[in-house]
């Protein structure tokens, strides 16, 4: 079964991501992040204002990204680095991700990239407010990168909110399931794993 994880920056895809890999531990997941297929900086979008848009489907190597996908689900392994904000190239982690009955996928352009959404059997969208979502932007980007708080609001104004609505939004209505990460989080893990349940059965 391969279950897919799509949400905005900040939405907590991530830490959905491994919440349902240690609830589902005894099947040895295999997790792939579609953040580790960024593409150098260099060849990155410059916007008119000189500032890197990481938050365009153009951002990440997308043949490679199905490739290793559909090698993975073909059940051989793949070799991937690990990216790591602001590490260069040769510092990323190679690692290994082994095939597994269970696969879960994670990334902003999950849905847009169509060969990746048709290789999907169960999708989940997170749903949080985008004031929420600011919110935990700003305190990640100011703590663990770096950034400025003027830099993090250029930003969220100029590429996440345009990529938000662009990529992501028009396929939430699509998706089997929508979390919504706010105070009713707990309830509505329990409510997707049934879920999740009902569906490996099925398989």
């Amino acid at each position: 079964m391969i279950i897919g994880i799509c949400g905005g920056s900040g939405s907590g895809k991530t830490t959905l991501l491994k919440r349902i890999s240690t609830e589902l531990n005894h099947l040895k997941p295999s997790i792939f992040s579609m953040d580790n297929y960024y593409h150098p900086i260099t060849k990155q979008v410059i916007d008119e204002n000189g500032e890197v848009n990481f938050d365009l489907p153009t951002a990440l190597d997308r043949s490679r990204l199905h490739s290793d996908l559909t090698t993975l689900l073909n059940g051989e392994s793949i070799e991937v680095k690990e990216y790591h904000f602001n590490a260069p190239p040769d510092k990323n982690t190679l690692v290994t991700i082994h095939p597994s009955d269970l696969v879960i996928v994670e990334g902003l352009f999950l849905f847009h990239y169509e060969e990746i959404r048709q290789q999907l059997d169960f999708t989940i969208f997170m749903e949080v407010d985008l004031a929420t979502q600011l919110d935990r932007r700003l305190y990640r980007d100011q703590e663990t990168r770096g950034y400025s708080r003027e830099a993090i609001l250029y930003q969220w104004n100029n590429h996440v909110l345009p990529c938000y609505k662009h990529y992501l939004q028009p396929f939430e209505q699509e998706a089997d399931f929508r979390f919504h990460n706010d105070t009713r989080a707990d309830d509505e893990f329990d409510r997707l794993m049934y879920e999740l349940h009902l569906q490996m059965a099925k398989k």
